[in-house]
């Protein structure tokens, strides 16, 4: 009788991903290892994930970007090299220390020109931009404080033009989405921001949605992503 095969590991599989689909990136991989040695969380986008937010940037042919939530700058660098050197990236990051590390990461890999960093509470940041009353956003990047997801989904959209495309990380956790969380807890929290945020994208009119479950190194979640009208 054969032996049954064992399951792959989904972080095999991405490094399998990698290996065949992503040159080999020094300066990236290093831009991640400072991010940690600083102490910033290991939340940031996959290798697979972050090429293929370059890829959208480019497929949507997008000039001006707006990403909400720096963390080390590793997602800001892809959308930065998809945007292309006449393009620009505007991210906001709550937090000054990620602000420094993204600042470092992003002049180490060489895009640092194109990037302009928004420190402070994003919803002022957002609200900033709207005063200022410059060009549309061509893409969103919503990865951020899960809390605020509709707001910031709202505001992507009031940023935007009818063709921009809005994208949100962690819509799925393992799950969690399925049931509303305890409002007292920090993780019931954002999953109930997460669901906002969903309902936000399905019932917006001026939205065309959907979303994927993901799976990989960084374990079962998912992006939504959405077109504007």
């Amino acid at each position: 009788m054969d032996t049954p095969a064992a399951v792959p590991d989904p972080a095999d599989v991405d490094k399998y991903l990698v290996e065949k689909l992503l040159a080999p990136e020094p300066e990236m991989a290093k831009a991640r290892e400072r991010a940690h040695a600083a102490g910033l969380p290991h939340i940031e986008v996959s290798e697979v994930q972050g090429k293929f937010l370059m890829l959208l940037a480019q497929i949507a042919g997008a000039r001006r970007v707006l990403e909400i939530g720096t963390l080390g700058g590793y997602s800001t660098t892809w959308l930065a090299r998809g945007v292309g050197p006449d393009g620009h990236v505007t991210t906001c990051e709550y937090e000054p220390l990620h602000a420094r590390v993204a600042a470092d990461n992003l002049a180490a890999c060489g895009v640092e020109d194109r990037v302009d960093i928004r420190i402070g509470a994003a919803l002022d940041t957002l609200d900033a931009l709207l005063a200022e009353g410059g060009e549309p956003f061509d893409l969103v990047f919503i990865d951020a404080d899960k809390e605020n997801n509709g707001h910031y989904i709202d505001l992507a959209i009031a940023l935007g033009r009818s063709g921009s495309v809005i994208v949100v990380d962690n819509v799925v956790r393992e799950g969690a989405v399925l049931r509303p969380g305890d409002p007292l807890s920090e993780a019931g929290r954002m999953v109930n921001g997460v669901r906002q945020g969903i309902d936000v994208l399905g019932s917006n009119p001026r939205l065309d949605a959907t979303a994927l479950q993901t799976v990989g190194a960084k374990g079962w979640d998912g992006f939504a992503l959405a077109v504007v009208r």
